[in-house]
């Protein structure tokens, strides 16, 4: 997708931001609709929810809090599908919908299905949701032309529901490659400065690099072999310490002073990403630096708003 603005219209069907809502974008025929299950009845009213589409329940994982829950489903009758899931009563971390389908009528349950298989594949590939589903069914062979039809749908699911909040199908950013995670970066991606961040006592040492909002730590990085912080402070960061380490991404023995990260990881914050490699609580701002000089990610960014000001200011 390219990087020109595009317009979402999202409309609040009860007027309230915890009903129902619908999103569009303009020249796409795909519609949303997503709210809460409690509002199921409602849902099921809904003219856009007997058509054919795919559908996504999702909710807190009953067996890890800090991870969601998600289903990926397709119907010729969406809302027939629903009720069904409703009555069965397995799916108890259920807590929200969202249902995707054509304005135009003009997917087909071949169609669906395809979307399905891809949405389902695209979900595992970025991590962002521990799915429900048992295996990922194969892939529906479409014509040419169909297919293609269908990847552009895909497109623009991946653009709309993160307005909504829905993060599934957006992957990690992906700054490096297995051979070279610190200078194999991809031409669109060479603008973004590197970070560094090392401790001399433990020998942590980490680079990054800010993309698409995220601070991404990359692969190889050696942080802190144990969480160090004894007390409540920064206990957010601990358990996103522990669910690296449970993952796999992050590995070595608590006996060694380090561990590596086998992949690149995406974070929120600059200081989410410090305190990981440093097993305790930190100001990412101030810790990080920009590579090969002494000034920190916060004067960094300062000089990057003052050049924008500078820019938009100047005189033509």
């Amino acid at each position: 997708m390219n990087n020109l603005g595009r317009s979402v219209r999202l409309f609040l069907v009860d007027g309230k931001s915890t009903g129902l809502i619908t999103a569009e974008i303009m020249n796409w025929t795909g519609h949303v609709l997503t709210g809460p299950r409690v509002e199921l009845p409602k849902f099921l009213t809904r003219p856009e929810v007997s058509r054919t589409g795919v559908y996504l329940l999702f909710g807190q994982d009953p067996v890890n809090a800090d991870a969601v829950m998600l289903y990926i489903g397709e119907s010729d009758n969406v809302g027939v599908r629903l009720k069904q899931h409703n009555q069965e009563g397995k799916k108890d971390y259920w807590e929200r919908t969202c249902v995707i389908t054509s304005k135009d009528q003009n997917i087909t349950k071949a169609h669906a299905r395809y979307l399905e298989a891809r949405l389902i594949s695209i979900a595992t590939a970025a991590g962002r949701a521990k799915l429900d589903n048992g295996t990922t069914p194969p892939l529906v062979a479409l014509p040419e032309a169909d297919q293609s039809d269908m990847e552009y749908f895909i497109d623009q699911i991946r653009l709309v529901l993160p307005v909504l909040g829905l993060e599934f199908f957006r992957e990690s950013p992906k700054p490096s490659t297995d051979s070279d995670s610190s200078s194999a970066v991809s031409t669109n991606l060479m603008a973004s400065p590197l970070f560094e961040l090392s401790q001399k006592k433990s020998g942590a040492c980490a680079k990054a690099r800010e993309i698409d909002g995220e601070f991404v730590v990359l692969k190889g990085t050696q942080v802190v072999s144990q969480w160090k912080q004894a007390s409540t402070a920064g206990m957010g960061y601990a358990k996103l310490d522990d669910k690296l380490r449970e993952s796999g991404i992050l590995q070595g023995d608590p006996s060694e002073s380090l561990a590596t990260l086998t992949q690149d990881v995406a974070f929120s914050s600059p200081s989410a990403a410090a305190a990981v490699v440093l097993g305790r609580s930190a100001n990412g701002r101030l810790e990080w630096r920009l590579e090969g000089s002494q000034m920190n990610y916060a004067a960094w960014q300062e000089q990057q708003i003052e050049s924008t000001v500078l820019q938009t200011t100047t005189p033509a």
